[in-house]
């Protein structure tokens, strides 16, 4: 007996993007590659939520009175998770973000934007998603998701396993640890609520790349080619790695703009999290050796890290960090903060590794 279309129901609800990959698959995978981490007695659970909580509030008073950003809208507060739960809540944030890309693609199968990939390639899809997702989750400490509902607005992501993986690993004071995190992540909080439009001008780039993706099976087999040649045993590693080898003349501009602006709040983040713990935690030069520590990876590790760009966003905290020191050192921390006012202040792409140009464009 066949299906009644009267009484089919769409479960992607009108998404592109969740009929593009198998996104259970993606989570599937990802929960394998990423393993649960370190067990931890429900005690302990109670405790790290408990501790985070708290440190949230805290880290947020410190940051508003050092950096003397204003922060609306509902209150910051933490949400202690697994690597699986981290993992789920971002292929949400992906789906979003996919969502006009999504469209592109299926428009151009039999049937329109309304038909669903053959089922293999959202496998295959979902598999590639995931795989990166999980080994993501096995490094990442804590995260504030830009592209949360407004109902969530406020919610910081810490991933407990690692968390204590950390603690445990390096012999680190919970306490002075835990709010040492809590103040980078607070202060990505105290960035977007301080400056509104800022989400809307990182969703517009974001968008902008993704209407320059070639659906053209040709040029996405070349662009596959360069990045696989960054896993070949041998290649060069002076040129440029990770994304940067997937991308064409077009999308360079716009990456590098993206960049630019990744480099400014991490960076600062980084500085914050550094002067305010200066005088929030016992230890600084400790939690920041363990750190460097944690971060230095060799063999695969480091090959896969230069294939997926990982190694990107490390180098986005030092150059940022630089950025933000410099400008605060020269103009104060208002005249850094002229950053927050409006687009046009955003540092350009060159800009982050020379902060006297940013100032004469900006503070003159």
């Amino acid at each position: 007996m066949g299906s009644d279309p009267a009484v089919e129901l769409d479960w992607s609800l009108g998404s592109h993007a969740a009929r593009l990959a198998d996104w259970e698959t993606a989570l599937r995978t990802g929960r394998t590659i990423a393993g649960p981490g370190p067990k931890v007695s429900q005690p302990a659970r109670a405790a790290l939520r408990a501790d985070l909580t708290a440190h949230v509030t805290e880290a947020e008073s410190l940051v508003r009175t050092f950096t003397g950003l204003e922060v609306g809208g509902f209150r910051s507060r933490a949400w202690v998770m697994g690597r699986g739960d981290w993992i789920r809540q971002n292929l949400k944030g992906l789906q979003r973000v996919m969502e006009p890309l999504a469209e592109r693609v299926l428009e151009r199968r039999p049937g329109g934007a309304h038909a669903n990939r053959p089922t293999f390639a959202r496998k295959a899809l979902g598999v590639q998603v995931g795989g990166i997702l999980g080994y993501v989750a096995r490094r990442v400490l804590g995260q504030f998701d830009v592209f949360l509902p407004p109902d969530d607005d406020g919610l910081i992501y810490f991933v407990g396993p690692n968390l204590l993986d950390v603690e445990r690993s390096f012999g680190l004071p919970a306490r002075d640890f835990r709010l040492w995190v809590a103040i980078h992540e607070v202060t990505h909080r105290v960035q977007f609520a301080a400056a509104p439009w800022l989400r809307g001008e990182l969703s517009g780039m974001v968008d902008a790349y993704l209407r320059t993706v070639s659906l053209d099976p040709k040029d996405l087999v070349e662009q596959l080619a360069r990045a696989a040649e960054e896993l070949r045993p041998g290649a060069r590693s002076d040129g440029p790695g990770g994304i940067l080898r997937l991308l064409t003349p077009e999308q360079r501009p716009l990456f590098e703009r993206t960049q630019a602006m990744m480099s400014l709040l991490e960076g600062h983040a980084s500085y914050v999290m550094d002067e305010v713990g200066a005088g929030a935690v016992d230890d600084l030069p400790q939690l920041r050796r363990a750190l460097a520590r944690r971060r230095a990876v060799g063999g695969w590790e480091k090959r896969v890290q230069r294939a997926i760009g990982f190694d990107q966003k490390v180098a986005q905290y030092d150059a940022g960090q630089r950025f933000v020191h410099d400008v605060v050192e020269r103009i104060g921390m208002s005249g850094f903060n002229l950053v927050w006012e409006g687009p046009g202040n955003l540092p350009e792409h060159g800009e982050i590794g020379e902060p006297d140009r940013w100032i004469a464009r900006v503070a003159g």
